[in-house]
């Protein structure tokens, strides 16, 4: 297997680690809304997320909610179609969108790929359906189109038994020959997935707010712990994650800050 994994900055948010973790410093820290591009040997061009939606956002007092909670910066520079065309990638040529999850920060850029196919999971749909506030699911920042757009959707039964870095997790291989595998990461959201690129590096969505706090999932605060789907899950998802970098895979959370912008080299 060999492909081509590009990094995108799409907007950013800011907090102090010790509002977020029992015993954390007090640090501010910013986490960005990280985008993934991977160019396939077979001609696959698959997206990770969209990052934050630029200009205004049409999404009522729910959205003004969010945006209290967790404030955005964001700039028309951030926007994933800008950025992928500035490097060269029509986007029109992506041909999958694969969405880990329906958080703000994660779908804000969805509107730009009409032509692809989302990947998506039964767990998101059913989010969809029936969007609750603490879901922090926003609907106005989705298109008209998308509910009739190429979809894939993932149920439990596309998911098997797959050993990653000496780890039990479940995985769906979307291309059928290993290259990206869609991994089975609940907790944070409802349907909440990541996706294993070239066996190399895993893409963990928000299983974690980053690589090197995953150890502190069980340290987090009431507020950011309400917030989590499934909490227990959410701390088993982090202590798989950790055991699977002890394996020798590259664990890249969303909003990990990147110094490199590729990541299979």
């Amino acid at each position: 297997m060999s492909g081509r994994l590009r990094h995108y900055v799409c907007g950013s948010t800011s907090h102090d680690l010790a509002a977020m973790f029992r015993g954390g410093a007090h640090e501010v820290r910013q986490f960005p809304s990280g985008v993934f591009l991977y160019d396939g040997a077979g001609g696959q061009r698959v997206l990770f997320d969209t990052g934050y939606a630029t200009g205004e956002w049409r999404t009522g007092w729910r959205g003004a909610v969010y945006r209290r909670l967790l404030p955005p910066t964001v700039a028309p520079d951030d926007d994933i179609a800008r950025q992928l065309r500035e490097d060269g990638v029509d986007p029109a040529s992506v041909t999958h969108v694969v969405l880990s999850h329906l958080h703000p920060d994660h779908v804000g850029g969805v509107a730009r790929f009409p032509e692809a196919t989302f990947v998506m999971t039964s767990g998101q749909q059913r989010a969809l359906a029936a969007p609750r506030l603490r879901a922090g699911i926003l609907t106005g920042l989705l298109p008209s189109w998308f509910s009739d757009a190429t979809k894939i959707v993932l149920g439990e039964r596309d998911f098997r038994p797959t050993a990653v870095g000496g780890v039990p997790l479940s995985a769906a291989d979307l291309f059928g020959d290993g290259s990206y595998r869609i991994l089975d990461l609940p907790g944070h959201a409802d349907g909440h997935i990541g996706a294993l690129v070239d066996g190399r590096v895993l893409l963990a969505g928000d299983a974690g707010w980053g690589r090197d706090l995953l150890g502190a999932a069980d340290a987090l605060r009431a507020i950011p712990r309400a917030v989590q789907h499934d909490y227990a899950d959410y701390t088993r998802t982090a202590a798989h994650l950790q055991a699977v970098a002890a394996g020798g895979v590259r664990i890249v959370c969303s909003h990990d800050p990147l110094d490199e912008k590729e990541l299979l080299s």
